[in-house]
């Protein structure tokens, strides 16, 4: 994740483009030959409100723009766009509202341009069409946490304030080293949607996840290149094999490390509350039964049991018209500790 700085206009050419230029060949920032390097970074949700206001001036002189359409509002829903790309909101936009006046069954048909109005529901599907290329990975973080970031125990509670507090501390940062933080745990205890949260809720303009996978086949200096982009960084690393880690000395290259546990009882208890899938006497057996199950692993025995021996319940279950049976659960709970 990254703290961008303040300096931002609109532009929206992204500073990160040089820095891996310079990486690849270091060539370019010898005397001669860059001179002089200016970054000019995303505009912030003032240079957006201008940007739009700009681009649909003329719209609006000419009575096209509809009544409805709040360009604050989207100034605010179109963070980390830059300045080519809230044009090509607007474009889309128009494109939008001129496919309505549009006849599949006569293409010969003129258009009435007088009643061409581009209205908010237009912008609002642009948005859906044109994604920013820098930014927070918004959809990658919301796969890391597919069941979202539900209370389930204090060490967890802990963890996520701790972790929010390295936010803070990156944010007010004067140019210090990165700030690392490890999260290490048993497989399925929620470290990736623990980490992708804390991207989430950190707001800041840059987040993004590097996975091992995604760096199969790079050079090293690429590698360091998906990381180190010249800002205040915080770096959350996650891992089930911490002790391996520790045998080859990786874990020091950390500030911090935070364990994120199993569920105990009381807090399998707390996500079953939650989850409102079974009786009230039930509770305590289930929470009883799933003590020591990583939150990942309770899910997925929850999603089995849900839809019951014939496969179509969990509809019923999840509107809370049913409850999971006992018998069935734990029919489940065998099967998934067998493997």
């Amino acid at each position: 994740m990254q703290s961008r700085g303040s300096t931002r206009d609109g532009t929206g050419v992204h500073d990160s483009i040089v820095n891996q230029l310079l990486t690849k060949w270091p060539r370019l920032s010898r005397p001669g030959r860059l001179e002089v390097q200016v970054e000019i970074s995303l505009p912030d949700e003032n240079g957006r409100l201008q940007i739009l206001q700009i681009h649909t001036n003329k719209m609006k002189e000419n009575s096209f723009l509809a009544p409805d359409v709040n360009l604050q509002e989207l100034a605010a829903r179109t963070k980390n766009f830059s300045g080519a790309e809230l044009e090509g909101v607007v474009k889309s936009a128009v494109s939008f509202a001129l496919n309505r006046q549009l006849s599949l069954d006569d293409l010969t048909k003129p258009v009435d341009e007088e009643s061409i109005k581009v209205s908010m529901d237009d912008f609002l599907h642009a948005l859906h069409e044109i994604i920013p290329a820098f930014g927070a990975s918004t959809d990658d973080l919301e796969r890391c946490r597919l069941n979202g970031f539900v209370e389930c125990g204090d060490q967890n509670k802990e963890n996520f304030q701790k972790a929010m507090l390295l936010v803070e501390q990156v944010k007010v940062s004067k140019g210090s080293p990165p700030f690392t933080c490890l999260l290490e745990g048993p497989s399925g205890s929620g470290k990736s949607a623990l980490a992708a949260t804390v991207g989430i809720d950190s707001d800041f303009p840059y987040v993004k996840i590097v996975s091992a996978e995604a760096m199969i086949g790079l050079h090293e200096s690429t590698k360091c290149a998906q990381i180190v982009k010249g800002k205040n960084l915080l770096v959350i690393g996650t891992t089930s094999e911490v002790g391996f880690l520790y045998s080859v000395g990786f874990c020091y290259a950390f500030s911090v490390a935070y364990h994120v546990p199993t569920l105990k009882t009381d807090d399998a208890k707390k996500v079953l509350q939650q989850l409102n899938v079974f009786a009230d006497e039930d509770m305590d057996a289930a929470a009883e039964a799933l003590n020591d199950v990583p939150i990942k692993k309770l899910y997925m025995l929850i999603e089995m049991a849900a839809k019951g021996k014939s496969g179509g319940a969990s509809e019923a279950i999840y509107s809370g018209k049913e409850k999971i049976r006992m018998s069935h659960f734990y029919d489940c709970l065998k099967d998934a500790v067998r493997y």
